[in-house]
């Protein structure tokens, strides 16, 4: 489940609500501020102290940021199972470097979002090796182009997430049937009609 970038208190009660409802894995929205991450991390993990992470910078960081956010996280015996997007989308040599320091010496995935907009984009990444996973998102390239991005990442053996924008039930089990269906995603991350206030869909999943 998502926690957006909010104060430590507001973190600690949205997690222990989450692990109250059965949620064990946690995505923190994080870049906008490197020590206020960490401090929200802190809160986090006092209410919820096994759960797993899934950090999603935004484009927010700058490499160097990104790195120094990893080895923090290390020293306070933190390993996200997942970094996402760290830094500008066009920041190629960036995302290299948070890529390869994560994961040579931290054993953390490093996805692309934002940097993966296109199969030329995912080809790119792949020939560079600027990336270990490609978030896939029905509304960013549509159906069509996810499918073509798929059969290209499945045959470089680099590993799938499939994500969402803010969309409604229809949406995402639309999304949730070509996970199982195809069964290639190492990360699912479709949560967001569960954050709506009200979701104009009547029917589909529970």
């Amino acid at each position: 489940m998502l926690i957006p970038i909010v104060s430590p208190a507001e973190a600690a009660n949205l997690a222990l609500k989450y692990y109250k409802e059965g949620f064990s894995t946690l995505k923190l929205k994080v870049g906008k501020n490197l020590d206020s991450d960490i401090e929200v991390l802190k809160a986090i993990r006092k209410v919820h102290p096994d759960c797993s992470f899934i950090l999603d910078a935004n484009k927010g960081y700058t490499a160097d940021k990104a790195i120094e956010v990893i080895e923090k996280l290390h020293e306070m015996g933190v390993a996200p199972i997942l970094f996402e997007q760290p830094v500008h989308r066009d920041d190629w040599e960036g995302l290299w470097r948070v890529t390869h320091v994560a994961k040579s010496k931290y054993g953390i995935y490093v996805a692309a979002d934002e940097s993966c907009h296109s199969l030329v984009d995912v080809e790119k990444i792949i020939k560079e090796n600027l990336a270990d996973v490609f978030n896939i998102k029905l509304a960013k390239v549509g159906v069509l182009g996810d499918l073509e991005i798929i059969e290209v990442v499945r045959e470089s053996g680099l590993n799938l997430m499939i994500g969402d924008m803010v969309e409604t039930r229809l949406a995402m089990s639309f999304a949730g049937h070509l996970a199982i269906g195809l069964g290639c995603f190492k990360f699912i991350d479709l949560e967001t009609p569960l954050l709506l206030s009200e979701d104009p869909v009547l029917g589909g999943y529970e």
